[in-house]
């Protein structure tokens, strides 16, 4: 009964990706490998919706805003911010990051951490690569797994609350 109710959950997940297209050479492998996760986990395409957006910076503003809509069960952000020349670097890693944790607690979606931050190109390259590497094949399974626990944790709390056995007698 447990592997069933499982496979449902799994078969009724909605998922967001929003990728950025700057560093279009790395994160189109994120997607790639993330898209294919999802379909070897039994995610069917049209459960599943792609936005690009211009650069990492960008990413927890439409997280937050597909979270809210409440349409997703997780949202999954890929990107690849590259270390340059100049402390912009730490700038957008930082707010990437804070953006997409502070929107994962406030909308009480799983928003998933799918963005390199790397000092290299050849860095961004190999945890882009094979899939048994790619950091966008391990934000799918993250996003599968929180996304079925959440659903867990909801039926669990209505369960509890005594939802369920209170609708019944009306």
């Amino acid at each position: 009964m447990a592997n069933q109710e499982c496979d449902r959950d799994e078969a009724d997940c909605q998922f967001a990706i929003v990728v950025s297209t700057f560093n279009d050479i790395v994160t189109s492998r994120l997607l790639a490998a993330a898209e294919s996760t999802l379909t070897q986990l039994g995610i069917q395409p049209d459960h599943r919706q792609i936005i690009r957006v211009p650069g990492a910076f960008e990413i927890p503003l439409i997280a937050k805003t597909l979270a809210q809509s409440h349409r997703f069960d997780a949202v999954i952000c890929l990107g690849a911010v590259i270390r340059g020349e100049t402390p912009h670097f730490q700038y957008i890693c930082a707010e990437t990051s804070r953006g997409i944790g502070q929107a994962s607690l406030e909308t009480g979606i799983p928003i998933i951490f799918g963005v390199l931050t790397t000092d290299t190109v050849e860095q961004a390259m190999e945890r882009s690569g094979p899939p048994e590497r790619n950091k966008g094949a391990d934000a799918a399974r993250t996003a599968l797994e929180m996304a079925v626990l959440m659903k867990r944790l909801s039926k669990a709390n209505i369960r509890q609350s005594g939802f369920l056995r209170e609708s019944t007698t009306s």
